[in-house]
């Protein structure tokens, strides 16, 4: 009578235990999914800082090229021929990239 009581004990305990395992399931995916939605918008405002000072420098570079365009033009209408642009600048007009 005794491993009869046992394993009824047993047998409940293990029952229990699924049974909260399955109540704290819904409460552990919503705290799971209120997780991901932080991370997810933290990383939304990161990548959107990201493209706004992308478009800022590109901005930069594009004056800038257009400024030393005009240096160039100005040094060429006196005369003088400028220094060769970096290997970097040659590797962007001949690449794109």
């Amino acid at each position: 009578m005794a491993r009869a009581t046992a394993r009824a004990a047993a047998a409940t305990a293990r029952a229990n235990e699924a049974a909260a395992k399955a109540m704290a399931e819904p409460n552990q995916r919503a705290a799971d999914l209120a997780s991901f939605r932080e991370i997810r918008d933290d990383m939304q405002r990161r990548l959107e800082r990201v493209e706004e000072r992308e478009r800022s420098l590109r901005g930069l570079v594009r004056a800038f090229s257009r400024y030393v365009s005009d240096l160039t033009a100005q040094m060429r209408s006196h005369g003088m021929e400028p220094p060769a642009p970096p290997d970097e600048v040659r590797e962007y007009y001949r690449t794109g990239a």
